[in-house]
């Protein structure tokens, strides 16, 4: 499923063609985003870094971050977490179902709006005083 829906979707945005890892992820660059894919099968998974974690307020920006996370609410349904060195801020999705192209498109682009805005506020706290 995964591997037809992303060649349409290269071809409908006339996007570089992804490479693949060895974990067979894609590594899909949409602008300045990084994002990886991988067949669940059934389903996909998404998978974006957000930022470095500022050393800064930690503990308020993790507070931030569980609110975001509480019944996916301000992640669209993504989970918002760190490296295993806790150095950065990801945000992953799991879609664990068959769906049509539309749903896959729509999704994908929802999880990088999500990746977009998580940047910015990430950024707005690190230069908030």
């Amino acid at each position: 499923m995964l591997d037809r829906y992303l060649k349409q979707l290269i071809e409908e945005l006339k996007l570089p063609s992804p490479p693949q890892d060895e974990q067979k992820k894609y590594h899909l660059a949409i602008g300045d985003q990084k994002i990886a894919l991988k067949n669940l099968d059934p389903g996909v998974y998404f998978f974006s870094e957000i930022s470095p974690v500022p050393p800064q307020r930690k503990e308020d920006l993790c507070m931030l971050l569980m609110r975001a996370n509480f019944l996916g609410q301000g992640t669209g349904g993504a989970v918002i977490g760190m490296s295993e060195d806790e150095s950065l801020l990801t945000l992953s999705l799991a879609i664990p179902y068959e769906m049509n192209y539309k749903t896959f498109h729509e999704s994908l682009e929802d999880f990088a709006n999500f990746v977009d805005y998580w940047k910015k506020e990430v950024s707005k706290f690190k230069h908030a005083v």
